[in-house]
């Protein structure tokens, strides 16, 4: 089972103190909602977990895999994915996007190729699959970045506010792909203000508030209440 641990976490940009975080651990079989305000660290947080940027303070390590912390280790390298709401595309067309992820995939050019197919088909972009990815719609190039991801099957997803750009329609598709990821059991954190068709598949929900973590729900205990704060809680951010 891969698993990211952070310890004695710090992030600062400049002067500004963007949040602490004492322990914090994420594995395969969680499905999390993550909450806060803008501007609270919902997204350095993903970014941190995802090993694209180091913090301040503090380590992140894997267990299972190298012990360097995450950040100078290729341990997860194509393992551990972060999705912007704003999805970075590769310049070419939508099924050239799809087929990169080859080189961190251990898979066959034959089994590549039926994954790309079979991705197309559930994002429903078959007949955009010669077009620029640059020429998409927000929610199409959503729906190809989850696709991608899809082909991957990482072992741990972040997903930053994922459905901001869809419509229902794109919503229901990308649903049946996380939805085929959790059942094969990547690990997922989403981050998203409000509760979305993504979020129903949470059993975990990590609140920001106040620089704090208030509290770690399952999902039948989530509910649309103020947080609580627990004398003792099992993940907090605080100066």
């Amino acid at each position: 089972m891969v698993k990211l641990v952070a310890n004695n976490l710090e992030m600062k940009f400049g002067e500004r103190h963007i949040f602490s975080v004492d322990r914090l651990q994420l594995s395969q079989g969680q499905t999390i909602h993550l909450q806060g305000d803008n501007g609270c660290g919902k997204t350095t947080l993903m970014k941190l977990l995802a090993g694209l940027i180091s913090p301040s303070r503090g380590v992140i390590t894997t267990e299972g895999f190298d012990p360097l912390p995450w950040w100078r280790s290729n341990a997860l390298l194509g393992k551990a994915v972060y999705l912007h709401q704003h999805p970075y595309l590769f310049d070419g067309s939508v099924e050239y996007n799809l087929s990169y992820p080859h080189p961190f995939c251990n898979m066959t050019k034959q089994q590549l190729s039926e994954r790309t197919q079979t991705a197309i088909e559930m994002a429903e972009l078959t007949h955009l699959k010669n077009q620029a990815a640059s020429s998409l719609s927000g929610g199409e190039k959503q729906r190809l970045a989850i696709a991608r991801a899809w082909i991957m099957q990482p072992k741990l997803l972040m997903l930053d506010e994922p459905t901001s750009n869809m419509d229902r329609f794109s919503q229901d598709l990308v649903l049946t792909m996380i939805s085929d990821l959790q059942q094969l059991g990547t690990g997922m954190l989403i981050s998203s203000h409000q509760s979305c068709v993504l979020t129903s598949l949470c059993n975990q929900s990590w609140v920001i508030e106040n620089q704090h973590i208030m509290s770690s729900f399952t999902a039948e205990n989530i509910t649309d209440s103020t947080p609580i704060n627990l004398q003792e809680p099992r993940y907090v951010i605080a100066n």
